[in-house]
């Protein structure tokens, strides 16, 4: 006699091979996204590009976390950010906790343009 799966388990193990799937797809989608970045040569091309490929918002969103960002390095508080970018003190608090414990982004980028900052002050 062959046993049969319970119907829930069959689609939950359907799910969990959809789900695998899909993250291979989106690692490689990534992956492919950040090489296209890189071919990018001028601030002309970076802003034609994103222009193309986000939304005016997205666009919004991902700059004010950069701003919020730098500020947040600058040591300011919430209340002050929170005014110049009218950013929302979640987005200032998930900032902050990618500045702590993230992945080391924010960090990398900052340190780059402060150093082409002060080297265009020279």
């Amino acid at each position: 006699m062959i046993e049969r799966q319970p119907a829930a388990l069959s689609f939950f193990i359907m799910v969990m091979k959809g789900i695998y799937e899909m993250e291979k797809l989106e690692s490689r989608a990534l992956d492919e996204l950040f090489e296209a970045m890189l071919t990018l040569r001028n601030k002309d091309e970076c802003r034609r590009f994103f222009e193309d490929i986000c939304t005016i918002k997205e666009l919004q969103d991902i700059s004010q976390r950069l701003w919020v960002a730098s500020m947040l390095k600058e040591k300011k508080v919430y209340t002050e950010i929170a005014t110049l970018t009218g950013a929302s003190t979640a987005t200032i608090s998930r900032v902050n906790r990618c500045l702590s414990y993230g992945s080391g982004g924010y960090d990398i980028v900052l340190g780059r343009l402060n150093s082409a900052e002060i080297k265009k002050k020279k």
